[in-house]
């Protein structure tokens, strides 16, 4: 997706986004963020934090970073901190992903949560993801990819020239996300309902 219309089309669904998208994704977010809390982790970076639907859920001494591109979603999701008094947020950040303002292996999980197809360059995102990720910590994916057969693949076709409207690719090949060699794939599973979205966990190799 272009840049802009990623812009304009969080902009248009931030005030509806917990209760439209937010409630469709909610059993892969809660499968991320299940599976990172029973991880010997202590350093998070949520790329694409949205509304902030995922933040009350981390185990609390957990030191947890977001960033978005959106300002609209980032104040959503500022609000959720406050209002629950989330001392374990450390940060929440505007930020494009294709240009990470952190340092080298900064963070022991990477997570990103149903937004690997909206973002432009996804390889790009992959790849700062995978730079600022420990050597043998996780990135941790939930995401719907393009099937090869069936009724879901036809429509999947026919809504894929509508990506900047709907804000996001119905045709996105899980092979954008495999791209880096220092990523092996440790665990992929489909989520309900239908195995319409993917969990997917990669490891980064230690050097």
């Amino acid at each position: 997706m272009e840049l802009n219309a990623v812009k304009t089309s969080y902009a248009r669904w931030a005030p509806v986004y917990d209760k439209t998208f937010g409630a469709i994704t909610n059993v892969g977010r809660r499968k991320a963020v299940d599976y990172i809390n029973a991880q010997d982790a202590a350093t998070v970076l949520e790329v694409g934090v949205g509304t902030g639907l995922a933040l009350p859920k981390y185990r609390s001494d957990l030191d947890v970073s977001g960033i978005d591109f959106s300002d609209d979603m980032l104040a959503k999701a500022q609000a959720k901190v406050d209002l629950h008094r989330l001392d374990h947020v450390k940060s929440l950040r505007q930020m494009d992903a294709r240009h990470l303002d952190f340092d080298d292996a900064s963070f022991d999980v990477v997570a990103a949560m149903h937004i690997i197809s909206v973002v432009p360059d996804p390889e790009q995102v992959m790849s700062e993801m995978a730079r600022v990720c420990k050597p043998g910590g996780l990135i941790v994916i939930t995401n719907h990819f393009a099937r090869d057969v069936g009724m879901l693949a036809w429509i999947e076709r026919r809504t894929a020239p509508f990506a900047n409207l709907l804000g996001w690719h119905s045709d996105f090949e899980l092979n954008t996300v495999l791209k880096q060699p220092e990523l092996a794939v440790i665990e992929q599973k489909p989520l309900p309902p239908m195995g319409m979205m993917t969990f997917l966990v990669l490891r980064k190799e230690e050097r």
